[in-house]
């Protein structure tokens, strides 16, 4: 059996949280390991969880949130997707040397495509 994709839900508002939630709800490969919403307790829930992804929130399209480089300088093997619904904007971080983005499809194919496809990257 591979290893589920596991996931910490930290978007507010909590409508949206929840939104994201059952989106994930369905799919057997992801396991949410955790829900979050005062931003100033991400850093310790990943470091109690260990997810695979951190799915924030994007308040400023074009804009990587200060959280996401707080996260990925603590947490480099983590990924970030941050979204944005009311810009229908969705982007994707993770670090190496350098923190990186790509704009992703603004839909729920495109968040699974971009954890799905990190995870066989790196030979989860």
């Amino acid at each position: 059996m591979e290893k589920a994709i596991r996931v910490l839900v930290a978007n507010r508002p909590r409508l949206m949280r929840e939104l994201i939630l059952t989106t994930f709800a369905d799919q057997p490969d992801i396991e949410i390991v955790g829900e979050v919403g005062d931003e100033s307790e991400i850093s310790e829930s990943v470091k109690r969880t260990l997810p695979n992804f951190v799915v924030i929130a994007l308040d400023q399209p074009g804009k990587r949130p200060a959280i996401c480089d707080e996260l990925l300088r603590e947490h480099p093997e983590v990924r970030v997707i941050a979204v944005a619904p009311e810009k229908n904007s969705i982007v994707y971080y993770w670090a190496s040397l350098n923190i990186h983005s790509n704009d992703i499809e603004a839909s729920e194919e495109g968040i699974l495509n971009a954890m799905r496809s990190r995870m066989v990257a790196n030979g989860a």
